[in-house]
């Protein structure tokens, strides 16, 4: 950050009375600009037993497979910012749905809430967001493919839960390799 998001005025690295970090404040308007964590918010669809799964049509990770997922926005709670990303990437709808898992990701200052559903019906379909839309049977789901750490830790433990029928909701850091 260079300048003030307040007054346009340049900033600089400072530790704010009564902080404890190094802080973007305003040299002319003292405005404090705090930098937090970006909350990513998706759901794990279910459908007869087979998982829906979208190839990405954009950066990072084009190419590669993940579960519907995204940045949650303003005035949205993170049920309704799951569901969004759902049907903004897979045209799919997903009821009965439970927050499942939600993981730290500190190192690169990122926090994922998941939730687990069912898709509606079977209607789904690419988007602007990916070039393919498919259920998974869970010996089919392309492992190696895979677009992020967090969703390959989220499909683990769920085929895991679901062998066990036990869906408790957890709490995970992951950190770097």
């Amino acid at each position: 950050m260079k300048f003030c998001s307040n007054c346009g005025n340049k900033v600089t690295q400072q530790i704010p009375d009564g902080d404890n970090r190094l802080r973007f404040v305003c040299d002319h308007c003292n405005t404090v600009h705090y930098e937090n964590p970006l909350v990513i918010v998706g759901v794990l669809p279910e459908y007869k037993q087979q998982i829906l799964l979208c190839k990405r049509a954009i950066e990072p990770q084009k190419g590669r497979w993940t579960l519907p997922a995204g940045f949650l926005e303003n005035d949205e709670s993170t049920l309704e910012g799951a569901l969004r990303e759902c049907y903004e990437e897979a045209n799919a709808s997903v009821i009965d749905n439970e927050l499942y898992a939600l993981y730290d990701i500190p190192y690169i200052n990122q926090v994922y809430v998941f939730y687990r559903g069912k898709l509606a019906n079977k209607a789904f379909g690419p988007s602007s967001e990916s070039t393919e839309v498919a259920l998974f049977s869970e010996q089919d789901i392309p492992w190696d493919e895979l677009a992020f750490p967090v969703v390959k830790a989220v499909l683990k433990r769920y085929l895991s839960d679901r062998k066990n029928n036990d869906f408790t909701v957890i709490q995970d850091v992951i950190t770097r390799k």
